[in-house]
Parts: structure tokens; C-alpha cells; sequence
């Protein structure tokens, strides 16, 4: 959703910058809070019925961009050119989804950890009952991080369009990668994201560079299968505890 809201506002005149980093994440954030307030507010502490309906959702909205967009390869160039050092061609917008990964972990660190609104956004996620007891909404505050966590997803996928083709599909395959990184991380929020992501990566890269990107997949799925057999509660579980 992230992608095709930015490539429709690319194709209406807007500023791609403003398009990736303001209009996407905000579409996508308003879809989640309907989604939210529809169906995924009556499912809170039953994930089998969660993860169900999370997945027949993405089949409507799969069905619904195929019938907007069609089923063809829609991209748009990206606004940042690359450059030569020796023989090699680098990526210079390669280098920009690196420094907006960088600034979303500073920030979401900063928000959850220094904040009042973080605070009250982990008290609630940790213990709902304490929270409402002292007089917060839960409800609302689910509403809220929900809006949150879409429009951080609008944003990956605005930031990826001019990178890869769009199709209908793809956000299937960044699907797998998530659910591991995040499991593979543990309790610990930025800690285990940081640590998680940082570690499959490499491990993929390395694989992909020394022999083949099909390599570099099967790779990181053995190394998140090794890793959550010999750390079953995650790096964090094991690791950096207490820390966010």
C-alpha cells in the first residue's frame, strides 16, 4: 500500500520525498486505524483468530490493488543517483533507506524510552488491567499504536517502490523475513530488532555475495532455525536483558 500510494502521488506531480515520507505513511496509517477499529480490536489476546483474519485481509487488499492497479510491474525511477568508486557502482539511494532505517530506530528508541506517550505504550502492552487502572484507555491506546505501527509499514513500503517493481504480491515476500527477525529478536524491543536484523543480514549478504542470492535466502532461514533452536526465547532472551 506504501508503494502504490507513493507511485500514484509521483504520477499526480507530487514531490516523491514528500510523497515516501509524508503521504504514504499517513494512507497507510488511516487504512490500519479502520482495519483496527473493523475487525483487529475484537480479536486482542486471540492470536490464532488474529493471525487468520490478518491473512484474509491481506488477500482482500491483494485483490483489491490487483483490481486498481493491475497485475503488471508498476515502479518509478529513483530520485537518487548513484557513483563510480574504482570499478564498482554504488547506489546512492541505497545509501538513503540506510540513513532513514538509522533514524527510525534513534527515533523509536527516543519515543519509547524517554516519552510519556512511550511509557504509557508499554505499561499498556505489558499490563492493559494496571493501565485502565490508572485511568488510560486502553482501547484508544491500542488505536494509536496500531496507526503507528501502519504508517512505520506505508513508509517501508514507500521507501522500497523506487527500488523494486511493485506488484500486486509483494509484500509477501518481505512477510517471512519480518516474522523471523522479530521472533529471532526477543522480548526486547530495539535491542532485538537491532541485533536480529543486523545478524540475518549479514548472514545474507555474505551467502548472496560469495555465491548466489538463492544461497543468501536458504542461509538466513538456517541461520534464524539454528538461532531460535539454540536461543528459543530470542538473542534478548538469552542476551542484553533489560535492555528496550
Amino acid at each position: 500500500m506504501g508503494g502504490y500510494a507513493t507511485i500514484t502521488a509521483v504520477n499526480l506531480g507530487i514531490n516523491v520525498f514528500v510523497a515516501m515520507l509524508i503521504i504514504a505513511p499517513l494512507v497507510v496509517g488511516v487504512i490500519g486505524i479502520v482495519v483496527e477499529r473493523l475487525v483487529i480490536r475484537h480479536l486482542y489476546g486471540r492470536l490464532v483468530d488474529t493471525m487468520l483474519a490478518t491473512w484474509g485481509l491481506s488477500l482482500f487488499f491483494i485483490g483489491m490493488a490487483t483490481m486498481i492497479f493491475g497485475n503488471t510491474t508498476t515502479s518509478i525511477t529513483t530520485p537518487i543517483s548513484g557513483f563510480t568508486v574504482g570499478n564498482y557502482q554504488i547506489s546512492g539511494y541505497n545509501f538513503f533507506i540506510i540513513f532513514i532505517s538509522i533514524i527510525l530506530l534513534i527515533g523509536m528508541y527516543v519515543v519509547l524510552k524517554t516519552t510519556r506517550l512511550g511509557l504509557i505504550a508499554r505499561g499498556t502492552m505489558q499490563r492493559s488491567d494496571i493501565a485502565a487502572a490508572l485511568g488510560y484507555n486502553p482501547d484508544r491506546i491500542y488505536m494509536v499504536t496500531f496507526f503507528c505501527g501502519s504508517a512505520l509499514s506505508g513508509l517501508a513500503g514507500a521507501i522500497l517502490a523506487p527500488l523494486v517493481g511493485l506488484v500486486p504480491t509483494s509484500g509477501g515476500a518481505y512477510i517471512a523475513k519480518s516474522f523471523i527477525t522479530v521472533i529471532a529478536g526477543g522480548p526486547s524491543l530495539i535491542t532485538g530488532l537491532l541485533s536480529s536484523s543486523t545478524l540475518f543480514g549479514v548472514v545474507n549478504q555474505i551467502f548472496t555475495f560469495g555465491i548466489s542470492p538463492v544461497f543468501g535466502e536458504v542461509a538466513l532461514l538456517v541461520a534464524a532455525v539454528v538461532l531460535l533452536r539454540l536461543l528459543p526465547q530470542g538473542v534478548t532472551g538469552k542476551f542484553f536483558k533489560g535492555k528496550m
